[in-house]
């Protein structure tokens, strides 16, 4: 029989060798591992509270309320996109593509993280801007294309929104302020 274990906090592909790894130590068979979700072949000798403890340690947490359950899979499904730099969200899309109504997913994600999904996926798109803007490859006209933007000025104004300053102004204090993906809210 396969068991699914949702998993907080994993955003990365760092994060899933980390999961694996500990998993694997633990005795765990795991069939598959997504971004906080892995698939395991259940076991008498499999472990979950010393697994939870281990994983708690290292900045994961063991989900199992449902809630909490579809909020990871939310953010999961952002950071995903935003990283793959599909960053034409389409959060109807996310529904269809969770199997939910969109009212159904917005209304437990904002009572779980105390903001709504836009303004999550304006985060995530800040801090993507503030990747960039560090790694000086792209202008700020580049940069607004990249994360879907109409233009240049509408990420500016969204980024003095979030950060409380101007891009320039970020860029010229070279601020090294960039939130973790798993700690954004």
């Amino acid at each position: 029989m396969v068991r699914t274990v949702f998993i907080k906090n994993m955003v990365c592909n760092r994060c899933k060798m980390t999961v694996l790894n500990l998993m694997t130590e633990e005795g765990f068979e795991v069939e598959s591992i997504q971004l906080g979700k892995v698939k395991v072949k259940e076991s008498q000798s499999n472990d979950y509270e010393k697994l939870e403890k281990r994983l708690n340690d290292l900045g994961f947490e063991l989900i199992k309320d449902t809630t909490k359950v579809l909020v990871e899979q939310i953010k999961v499904a952002l950071i995903q996109k935003i990283e793959k730099g599909d960053t034409d969200v389409l959060l109807s899309e996310l529904a269809k593509d969770m199997g939910k109504n969109y009212s159904v997913l917005s209304k437990t994600f904002s009572k779980s993280e105390g903001i709504t999904i836009e303004k999550y996926l304006i985060n995530l798109k800040i801090e993507k801007a503030k990747e960039y803007i560090q790694l000086n490859e792209l202008n700020f006209s580049e940069i607004a294309y990249s994360l879907n933007y109409k233009n240049s000025s509408h990420l500016a104004k969204q980024f003095k929104m979030v950060t409380g300053m101007s891009m320039t102004d970020y860029k010229s204090l070279q601020i090294d302020d960039r939130k973790a993906l798993d700690k954004i809210v």
